[in-house]
């Protein structure tokens, strides 16, 4: 236990044989469960746990009979973490890249009900950003910018960690058995806790590279997929929060202002034409084109405002020195 708190840590992994003796080896010994998830491995890392587990009796190993994705793996964990009580869940991958001298930082905001759900953030770390791949920084900074937008949590800036702590309430309150099953679950995961109106915090986090592990990531192949959860997630989120439960006001900001924009984009075409066929640019198209461009760009600031103000109270940013 920690601090008088069950703990719980899941570990996805997949081909991960070469690694995951470490990562077992190094959990801390107030770990109450390790709930391992082999996402139908091609390699022996089951039968490794396995028998890791007849001396470590704190080790539980779930294996899926075809690969799901790390959303899927996490997911799973998750579900045997809630179903067995335990007061906190951490997730800490299967390649070493997670160091466990990091975990108190993670979980003091949640024993302390500071937080429900508490991310590492790489960047606060001494020097992190500079031990990141700048491939790899340069996505994060794209994909934490929209995710702002999508889920809510203004104050977010490493949003692409998967080092996390979460309490028994918030995986009672989101649905796990839906979480994004590939790279894009945390982010996925953000959304379906500021539907919940769960606390979302940061801790800082070391940056771990070149340990051993093996890059699955195809960069080029998530970025189109995850910029269309995130879009799918933002219609989702601002649905459920501002029309099934609040009927908020920003729902006729961010109507009137698609409205807006959608005129103005039929006159921007209707301009374009006119200008190319006849060398004459009507005025009154082009002033309304103008205050229709203007207007709807200011509504949806208003909205964006509104929604910011409406999540403050979950966007917990605390002072660690």
């Amino acid at each position: 236990m920690y601090r008088g708190h069950t703990v719980a840590v899941v570990v996805p992994c997949y081909n991960e044989a070469l690694q995951i003796t470490k990562v077992l080896d190094t959990m801390p010994d107030w770990i109450d469960r390790i709930i391992v998830v082999d996402d139908c491995s091609k390699d022996n890392t089951s039968e490794i746990v396995r028998q890791y587990s007849t001396t470590n009796p704190k080790v539980k190993l779930i294996t899926h009979s075809k690969n799901g994705g790390v959303g899927k793996a996490i997911g799973t964990g998750y579900i045997a973490a809630r179903d067995e009580g335990l007061a906190i869940t951490t997730v800490m991958a299967g390649d070493g890249q997670m160091d466990p001298a990091d975990l108190p930082g993670l979980l003091d905001p949640i024993v302390d009900n500071e937080m429900d759900y508490c991310k590492g953030n790489r960047f606060k770390f001494v020097k992190g950003i500079e031990a990141i791949p700048r491939v790899r920084l340069f996505g994060n900074f794209i994909l934490s910018a929209i995710t702002k937008l999508s889920s809510g949590y203004w104050h977010l800036s490493d949003t692409q960690c998967g080092y996390t702590t979460i309490n028994l309430k918030a995986l009672q309150q989101i649905d796990l058995e839906n979480i994004y099953p590939t790279y894009g679950c945390p982010n996925d995961i953000l959304t379906k806790l500021n539907i919940a109106d769960m606390r979302v915090g940061e801790a800082a986090v070391a940056p771990l590279y070149n340990v051993g592990e093996r890059s699955k990531m195809k960069i080029p192949k998530i970025i189109l997929p995850i910029l269309r959860l995130l879009l799918r997630n933002y219609r989702q989120r601002i649905f459920q929060k501002y029309v099934v439960r609040k009927g908020h006001p920003l729902v006729f900001a961010y109507g009137f202002s698609a409205l807006g924009f959608s005129v103005t984009l039929i006159l921007f075409v209707y301009l374009l034409a006119m200008t190319l066929g006849t060398g004459h640019i009507p005025k009154a198209a082009l002033m309304f084109f103008g205050f229709g461009t203007v207007t709807s760009l200011h509504l949806f600031l208003t909205a964006l405002e509104m929604d910011y103000n409406e999540n403050k109270h979950l966007q917990i940013i605390l002072d660690r020195r």
